[in-house]
């Protein structure tokens, strides 16, 4: 009934509702043609020639992001950079290197992140991840898949690594569960899930969770996991529950985004989640 003018209001037609493809056809007025990855012909030109350099320049790399995602699974995405791991050491080496051969370079953060730039284009060297203490090794070289990518011939990050590496990755703004996910199903044959345990032995939970995603994402693909490390983490999580909580009040969420979980830091009471002596032991 319309109150206001106190007669009743027209029913709508269950067969005049837009489904929801044709809504979402409605949003999208038009869609792109051809690939999403497919970058302008400068950026092109400017990942061509820095990779090849790279290739040149004999220090090792390895290619990762939105680039190795689709060498892996075939997942077409637009994307604003090229993205490569390198060992702390050998990210210096290559900073020097580009200088030399006249490009401009900076070191994006000290803790994890360079950066080889022309203008608003740039490629990301990253030797160890943002907020969890997870840097590139030697390891991560060992049985890493080649492919070719604008011209020159790259190695991949591992799938064990590439998962690793996109695990943490929980933010507001950025969530890479899917990544996980996709290359989960995709390469699983790949990983090495002995060594992505032993990488994540002090967060086994976070990997738990990211496999429980999977099963939820994929139900008939469950076999995809090993049913051992199901095993494994499910008998950790059990022992757990038996054992007293910890007395102390950490946020571990800092790890996957520390603007997300500024509060609980800053105003509800919860220490950050790397140790720190001097707060544990200040009244002692």
């Amino acid at each position: 009934m319309d109150q206001a003018h106190g007669r009743p209001r027209a029913r709508r037609n269950p067969r005049d509702a837009v489904p929801l493809s044709g809504r979402m056809d409605q949003q999208v007025k038009e869609k792109p043609k051809g690939p999403l990855l497919k970058p302008s012909p400068a950026a092109e030109a400017f990942y061509s020639e820095v990779l090849q350099l790279m290739a040149k320049s004999e220090i090792p790399f390895l290619l990762s992001g939105t680039y190795a995602l689709a060498s892996y699974t075939g997942i077409d995405r637009p994307t604003k950079d090229v993205d490569v791991f390198a060992k702390a050491g050998d990210a210096l080496k290559m900073l020097s290197f580009f200088q030399d051969n006249g490009f401009d370079v900076e070191i994006v953060d000290e803790r994890w992140l360079a950066r080889i730039t022309r203008g608003k284009l740039f490629v990301d060297i990253i030797y160890n991840m943002p907020t969890v203490t997870t840097h590139v090794t030697d390891e991560w070289f060992e049985g890493a898949p080649t492919a070719k990518l604008f011209g020159a011939e790259v190695r991949l990050v591992p799938p064990t690594q590439f998962i690793w590496s996109k695990i943490f990755v929980q933010d507001h703004h950025r969530y890479d569960g899917a990544d996980v996910a996709h290359m989960i199903l995709k390469r699983h044959k790949e990983v090495n899930w002995e060594q992505l345990l032993s990488h994540m032995e002090l967060y086994w939970e976070v990997l738990l969770i990211a496999l429980l995603n999977f099963r939820f994402v994929y139900p008939s693909e469950r076999d995809c996991v090993p049913k051992w490390l199901m095993d494994e983490l499910l008998e950790r999580l059990k022992d757990q529950t038996d054992v007293k909580g910890p007395g102390k009040k950490v946020c571990r969420g800092r790890i996957f985004s520390p603007r997300d979980y500024a509060i609980d830091v800053e105003q509800w009471g919860f220490s950050e989640p790397v140790g720190n002596l001097e707060e544990q032991y200040a009244h002692n």
